[in-house]
């Protein structure tokens, strides 16, 4: 199938009409409902409903967005890794959550360029779920995440453990800024403590919560190896009987797609791990 005519689908349902969507493609709207009669015909079904209001999608083109973005993706991947580059045997394609990408992924990504120079590398950063989808579709070949999914075929190895706890400022503890470390933290968080489950200043990304209460003031939680240069310095003091968080790392990748390079980048991670190296942020409030 013509991978235009996926991306004009795609098109269409953020559109939310034809007229639309072929404004944003810069075609013609008889263009674009040639497109949609093509796709329908290849798959024997209609995809819309077609009315002065726009272009509803039916049960079919529900269940056809999946596999649109899966085609759209992969396409893309293949464009971006095509041809190798010369000299290299292979793309490795990691990723990793956004605040596992300093420094674990920093410190990986060196690893794999000094260590397997003959291999390039294209490292990918963004929420779990997005790079579980990815690997799934095999635009990825490994991730790092907090939370994995579990499907047929699918390798976890906990490659981490770490704590969630509860730290402050000296000079300034309050007030109690709400850090969400994912689905799972949240209900175990509200559950321990529900009088702080609702918090006037609230982050997604911890990196920036700690810059934040470095400077301003505040409590929250935080991963212990993140914090700890900071708790030694002492320009933050640990929480003391404050209720602490499991907050494990795992590596997650298809066993079909198992290779050497692979189980090589892998030891790699492994010893970027027990290196122990100092994985603040190295922003000096000072």
């Amino acid at each position: 199938m013509d991978i235009e005519l996926a991306r004009t689908f795609l098109q269409i349902v953020r559109s939310g009409s034809l007229v639309a969507a072929a404004e944003q493609l810069h075609v013609t709207q008889t263009a674009i409902t040639a497109r949609v009669q093509n796709l329908e015909s290849q798959l024997s079904c209609k995809l819309f409903v077609r009315n002065r209001a726009g272009a509803k999608l039916t049960a079919d083109g529900e269940a056809f967005v999946l596999f649109a973005n899966q085609l759209v993706q992969t396409w893309e991947a293949a464009q971006r890794d095509l041809p190798l580059m010369p000299g290299y045997r292979t793309v490795l394609r990691v990723g990793g959550e956004v605040s596992l990408c300093n420094p674990l992924m920093l410190s990986w990504v060196q690893q794999l360029r000094g260590q397997m120079p003959s291999f390039a590398v294209r490292a990918e950063i963004g929420d779990g779920q997005a790079l579980l989808k990815q690997l799934e579709l095999g635009v990825l070949d490994a991730a790092l995440v907090y939370q994995p999914s579990y499907w047929p075929g699918l390798q976890v190895e906990q490659v981490l453990e770490e704590k969630l706890i509860l730290v402050r400022q000296p000079q300034q503890p309050e007030p109690y800024v709400y850090i969400d470390w994912g689905e799972g933290f949240r209900r175990q968080h509200d559950a321990a403590l529900p009088e702080k489950a609702k918090a006037a200043l609230s982050f997604n990304h911890g990196p920036l919560a700690l810059q934040y209460i470095l400077a301003s003031g505040g409590s929250g939680y935080f991963r212990t190896r993140v914090v700890q240069s900071y708790l030694d310095s002492g320009a933050l003091q640990r929480v003391e009987k404050a209720p602490e968080f499991n907050y494990p790392t795992y590596l997650v990748y298809a066993r079909e797609r198992d290779s050497e390079a692979l189980q090589q980048a892998f030891a790699l991670l492994r010893e970027v791990v027990r290196s122990g190296v100092d994985w603040s942020q190295r922003w000096d409030p000072a």
